[in-house]
């Protein structure tokens, strides 16, 4: 499910800041190719190359379930858009997955996690990522995804970028959300990633994540990372 801006017409009435909707967490890696069987009981050795290093690519990303907007309304999602959208990219291209969990759950409560949120950004605070953090240094680019939560980054994305080694690579966000499209995320790696490759990005609206494969493929295929 998405929190976005549009959400938060309500929300903000009561606390004068607008939300951004959208919609964390174990690597999960690529599956090993198939190996051929010898005529004997002893396997042959595999022959595909081994990834040379920087040549993987890295999909990480934060989604919340649970209620969300959802064209003016409220819906209760079982999957996260982000996640919808992230899992359309695993599909279509091969990546290692990294799902961005908060030490402390977000609510499922709209309302509740609008609040929390709001908090967490007059703090300036780095909410607790679940699992340990990938090692990124064989990653040449990163995806990076995330719902937009009052036309920002959720501050979670922050601790993310700020406690993994982005030095030397391409981040390429992607983003779900509710009226704003990327609203500020690009800037925001952008500000927090000095010296790192931030493309402008994919934004697709939460209420329509389930049908947005033809733009996820687009996308990739204008990065080069999908065959014509």
């Amino acid at each position: 499910m998405q929190m976005d801006d549009v959400i938060n017409r309500r929300a903000f009435v009561r606390s004068g800041l607008l939300l951004t909707a959208t919609v964390l967490g174990a690597v999960a890696c690529t599956p090993t190719p198939s190996r051929e069987t010898m005529p004997s009981s002893t396997p042959a050795p595999d022959s595909s190359p081994a990834p040379s290093p920087g040549s993987r690519v890295m999909l990480a990303y934060f989604s919340r379930p649970g209620e969300n907007y959802h064209y003016g309304d409220r819906i209760d999602l079982e999957v996260g858009n982000t996640q919808v959208v992230a899992e359309m990219i695993a599909d279509a291209i091969t990546v290692d997955v990294f799902r961005i969990e908060a030490a402390d759950p977000y609510p499922d409560d709209y309302e509740q996690t609008v609040q929390r949120n709001v908090q967490e950004e007059n703090d300036d605070a780095r909410p607790e990522i679940a699992s340990p953090l990938p090692d990124l240094s064989d990653y040449a680019i990163v995806l990076l995804g995330s719902p937009v939560w009052n036309v920002q980054t959720p501050m979670i994305m922050r601790t993310f970028v700020e406690n993994v080694d982005l030095a030397g690579k391409t981040v390429h966000p992607f983003a779900t959300y509710a009226v704003s499209g990327m609203g500020r995320v690009r800037t925001d790696y952008a500000q927090l990633l000095p010296g790192v490759t931030v493309t402008e990005g994919l934004a697709v609206q939460g209420e329509v994540a389930s049908q947005a494969r033809p733009n996820v493929d687009a996308w990739l295929r204008q990065l080069g990372l999908l065959g014509a």
